[in-house]
């Protein structure tokens, strides 16, 4: 009865502010969430294609002269810089021909050395007429063979010397040997295989695309290129050839794109998702991806309007670029739409915003 009787002389003596206070202590705190302003940018329509990653430089390393393998100075995966061994033959047959050879030569130009002298010993003999005209020639003729010899020599040198030289396969540009063809004690012929190598750092996504948007590709533009074996992991892409011959079957058209490597993580033969932009540019509203919930069919984005009170727009979404999406349905350039907490928010729901930055389309 007591109870009671306190109930009610509470409800005589409350006053319409008391009522309005008790009922703003039993509303709930407002939701942390992060926003982005919606941009106006400019976009181009773009379509996805997948492909293959290819390296434009892959090559099968051949050695230029016959030997006896050594060493195998690089093995499979190594990574190797232009100009380091890859595999070394033994010398000892070449260096030994080459000195034999360089000590002929120097007999040669001693020999044409003294030529040279009995010659302009010869012309003064001549002039003052105690040898003949024959004597002379012969003294010419001497050390004008001499001198062939000399010649012949010094090439015969030379060549020995750049046999040597080959006898140490070198790398032709920096990559990573991806197969041996060679085991050290096996004997090589002159343009026998050492090794294949794959330059992983020129790198390029080629895909086929079809005739309808031919007209509309340009090499230069930018591509955003996607490696499905790795996840979330995109790099922008430039389109370096569009080759202007149609497969006469799919009647598609080669794309190359050329992409980075950035830390070597990217692979020779990995599938990628690429998106080609198609067109000319046109004016278009674009919210961080982040913003777009997606329920079922159905597309959402919540705007903060007043009162930071949360706001449920269905959206229709367009051509995207990097992290933005063009997107049509309400929303105008200046709106504030949840990035982060959209995924646990609904209409009504008053919320505590803090901005959070994305990168410009």
């Amino acid at each position: 009865m007591k109870q009671t009787s306190r109930s009610v002389l509470l409800m005589l003596v409350m006053t319409p502010a008391l009522a309005a206070f008790i009922a703003a202590q039993e509303e709930p705190p407002p939701v942390p969430v992060r926003y982005t302003e919606a941009r106006q940018a400019s976009l181009r329509r773009s379509i996805d294609l997948t492909g293959s990653v290819e390296s434009r430089r892959s090559s099968m390393v051949a050695s230029e002269v016959e030997g006896l393998v050594e060493k195998l100075a690089a093995r499979e995966g190594d990574r190797v810089k232009k100009g380091e061994p890859l595999v070394e033959l033994r010398q000892q047959n070449i260096a030994l021909r080459l000195e034999a050879m360089q000590g002929q030569l120097k007999e040669a130009e001693a020999r044409q050395e003294l030529a040279l002298t009995s010659l302009d010993r010869s012309e003064g003999l001549f002039e003052e007429s105690i040898i003949s005209q024959q004597q002379l020639d012969d003294a010419a003729s001497e050390y004008e063979a001499w001198q062939g010899r000399v010649a012949q020599l010094q090439a015969d040198v030379a060549r020995l010397e750049d046999d040597l030289d080959r006898t140490v396969v070198r790398a032709p540009y920096a990559g990573v040997v991806v197969k041996e063809h060679v085991a050290e004690g096996e004997w090589l012929r002159e343009g026998g295989e050492v090794v294949e190598m794959v330059d992983f750092r020129d790198l390029e996504v080629t895909v086929e695309a079809p005739e309808s948007y031919f007209a509309g590709l340009s090499t230069g533009d930018k591509a955003q290129v996607e490696i499905r074996a790795i996840p979330g992991f995109e790099v922008e892409g430039e389109i370096r050839a569009v080759v202007p011959r149609a497969d006469a079957r799919s009647r598609t058209f080669p794309v190359k794109v050329a992409i980075p490597n950035p830390e070597g993580r990217i692979g020779v033969g990995m599938l990628a998702r690429v998106k080609l932009p198609i067109g000319e540019p046109h004016e278009a509203v674009v919210v961080p991806k982040d913003a777009v919930v997606s329920l079922g069919p159905e597309r959402i984005v919540f705007r903060i309007g007043e009162g930071e009170v949360l706001e449920r727009l269905s959206v229709e979404t367009g051509t995207s670029q990097g992290v933005w999406i063009a997107v049509t349905g309400g929303i105008e350039a200046g709106d504030r739409v949840v990035t982060r907490g959209n995924e646990r928010a609904f209409p009504g729901m008053t919320v505590n915003p803090e901005f959070l930055e994305y990168e410009l389309p």
